[in-house]
């Protein structure tokens, strides 16, 4: 019995062990190569897209001409007279106005009166000055022939010599008195107002009759032409501009419009305060729609 039951133990162990084989296990690991993985292809290289260099630049400033002036009044005065109003043309020298100049006038008058009343004084100091030579020549004479004393020769002399201090003295007063006529006919012309150049009167300020003090103004009188136009540009382009250069000048107020100017000048310096320097350029031609005060654009080709 016993080896029977031996024998039916090694029966169920050699069953169990060809059961085994026939099943795989599920977690077994092969022996087979993993498949290589392909190289990583290199990101193409995209080159880098430069800005373009600006073809031009465009800057911007106001018309301007050379002579334009604020007239103001000279002296204390009432006005009197208005002969010229905005928007007149006037020659240069045309008297615009006048101020109340009666009391110079007289005043006037009467230094003029008193220089030719000085100058007639000098003239007989001039003529008692012949006099007295002719007399101290006489005693001179006298003296050489002993007909004369000493005492009445030195008189003679000393009357002479007297003479032509009082004719310096009477020429300086008469040259004083020319001195003060000519002040007062400088007043007078501070009476009179004046276009200092040929041009616009672009605005009046006073009336006729209105009581000026000296400072108040009077006209604004502005050029016509030339045209000018002061701008400024950064200092990376100082070196660049230079006198003769041509640009071309717009403005949107005068839109079609296209003027050629000529650079005038160029700042020999750069404001440390805003890191620009100042051009100026002359328009040339047709001034068209373009007046003084207008804002205008310049194109600056190829300013690089």
């Amino acid at each position: 019995m016993r080896k029977q039951w031996v024998w039916m133990g090694l029966s169920a162990a050699l069953l169990a062990a060809g059961c085994g084989d026939e099943k795989s296990p599920v977690g077994a690991v092969t022996n087979a190569a993993a498949p290589v993985a392909a190289p990583a292809q290199p990101k193409p290289v995209v080159p880098a897209v430069s800005e373009p260099a600006d073809a031009s630049l465009t800057v911007s400033g106001p018309i301007i001409v050379e002579h334009q002036v604020e007239l103001s009044a000279q002296r204390d005065g009432v006005l009197q007279k208005i002969y010229f109003d905005a928007p007149a043309r006037v020659k240069a020298g045309t008297l615009l106005a006048e101020l109340d100049g009666r009391q110079i006038q007289a005043n006037l008058a009467a230094a003029r009166a008193k220089t030719r009343s000085i100058d007639a004084d000098l003239k007989n100091w001039e003529a008692e000055e012949k006099v007295l030579k002719a007399d101290y020549e006489r005693q001179k004479n006298l003296w050489d022939l002993g007909l004369t004393s000493k005492e009445q020769l030195e008189h003679a002399r000393y009357k002479a010599e007297s003479d032509q201090w009082d004719i310096k003295r009477v020429t300086e007063t008469l040259n004083t008195s020319k001195e003060e006529e000519h002040s007062l006919e400088l007043e007078l012309e501070k009476t009179k107002v004046t276009a200092p150049f040929d041009g616009l009167i672009a605005r009046r300020y006073v009336r006729e009759g209105q009581n000026l003090s000296k400072g108040d103004r009077l006209f604004w009188v502005t050029a016509e032409s030339p045209l000018l136009m002061r701008f400024t540009l950064p200092e990376k382009f100082f070196g660049k501009m230079h006198n003769g250069q041509r640009v071309q000048v717009s403005c949107a107020d005068a839109p079609g419009e296209k003027h050629s100017a000529k650079v005038k000048q160029v700042s020999p310096v750069v404001d440390p305060s805003s890191g620009t320097f100042e051009v100026l350029v002359v328009l040339e031609g047709d001034r068209g729609a373009l007046r003084p005060g207008m804002t205008a654009a310049v194109l600056l080709e190829n300013p690089h």
